[in-house]
């Protein structure tokens, strides 16, 4: 697994040259949000789709 630093290099390296500050923030986010999601797969912390959507829609427990 890659570092924090040298994942936030990676992303901007691969920005046009005329990203702007919006946009880099928005990426690193992105990636952030994405690898928070998978530790959270991996952990086990999910919830079914079909519980979330009861839960939703008013027919939770």
């Amino acid at each position: 697994m890659q570092n924090a630093k040298d994942a936030a290099r990676k992303i901007i390296e691969q920005l046009p040259e005329q990203a702007t500050w919006d946009d880099i923030m928005y990426e690193l986010y992105v990636k952030q949000k994405i690898e928070e999601g998978l530790a959270d797969i991996e952990a086990g912390r999910t919830i079914p789709h079909e519980e979330v959507k009861a839960e939703l829609l008013g027919r939770g427990d």
